[in-house]
């Protein structure tokens, strides 16, 4: 299957689930917008989960992570003023970037993301059970958590203050780590694909592209908690969010670098997992020795 066929058939199932969705939304008799749109994300999930078991293709999924929040956060935009265009712009550009980035690094449906991969062999029988309920259902989960906060900030009625004008500075300075850092990977894996990227952001921090990410999800939390102080417990999301890719992306993707690359391990011991700090110079020594 060429690459060209496999992007039509991605475009014909999200444009069909995201009709099922719409059809979905307008017969749901609860009066509650949030929870119907919570259902409908649910439901949407199901469906790409469907497809991915038809064409044995769980990376039919990896591009609702970013698609599903350029299509959902319209439904509650009322109006567009200065309030409502410090958190739309964002979404919309951190939204088309990742969707680019994936689509670059999008090969076809006859190939699979190597971590799917991985958990299919480990689980085996449960794979369906892993399938549904780790790679599809949780990342949905966890996504509806991180929008949630948005979806209260363009609710709330309230004016903003210098807290919402620092956290769309925060989500933008996310989506500049992640684009900086996702550009400068892909010059430096076509001409050193097996060597290990110590340059630019990855001098400083072995997943600043996993930084960025997590940051401008936190940084649309601060302008939730700007205009809606009370409802701080919201944070769960935001926090979900940095759990998984601290105790799961990323533990998952340097086991196969150790693996493949035997140099990566004293790229472990001096640079920072996450935040962009210096070098050890005393861990640095240790591995020489």
């Amino acid at each position: 299957m060429k690459k060209s066929t496999s992007f039509l058939i991605i475009i014909f199932i999200y444009i069909f689930t995201s009709s099922v969705s719409i059809f979905l939304f307008s017969v749901l008799p609860w009066d509650s917008f949030i929870l119907k749109v919570i259902v409908c994300d649910l439901i949407a999930t199901f469906i790409i989960f469907l497809f991915s078991s038809i064409f044995r293709n769980s990376s039919t999924y990896d591009p609702y992570w970013s698609v599903a929040p350029l299509f959902i956060f319209p439904f509650f935009l009322k109006e567009l003023n200065f309030k409502t265009l410090l958190l739309i712009i964002p979404i919309v550009i951190w939204g088309i970037r990742l969707t680019g980035n994936w689509m670059k690094t999008f090969k076809s449906l006859r190939i699979q993301d190597w971590r799917y991969d991985y958990y299919k062999h480990k689980s085996r029988k449960r794979w369906p059970f892993v399938n549904f309920f780790g790679i599809h259902l949780m990342p949905t989960i966890i996504v509806i958590g991180v929008m949630l906060p948005g979806f209260l900030y363009l609710e709330s009625k309230n004016d903003i203050n210098l807290l919402t004008i620092i956290g769309c500075f925060v989500s933008f300075v996310g989506i500049a780590l992640e684009d900086f850092a996702d550009r400068s990977a892909h010059r430096f894996r076509k001409v050193n694909r097996e060597k290990v990227i110590t340059t630019g952001l990855w001098k400083y921090s072995r997943h600043p592209n996993y930084l960025g990410e997590i940051s401008f999800w936190w940084g649309v939390y601060l302008m939730m908690l700007s205009v809606e102080p009370s409802r701080y417990l919201f944070i769960v999301g935001p926090i979900a969010n940095t759990l998984l890719f601290i105790f799961i992306s990323i533990p998952l993707m340097e086991n196969r670098q150790l693996q493949r690359k035997p140099e990566y391990a004293i790229y472990q011991k001096e640079t920072s997992m996450l935040l962009l700090l210096p070098k050890s110079k005393v861990e640095s020594e240790e591995v020489i020795s």
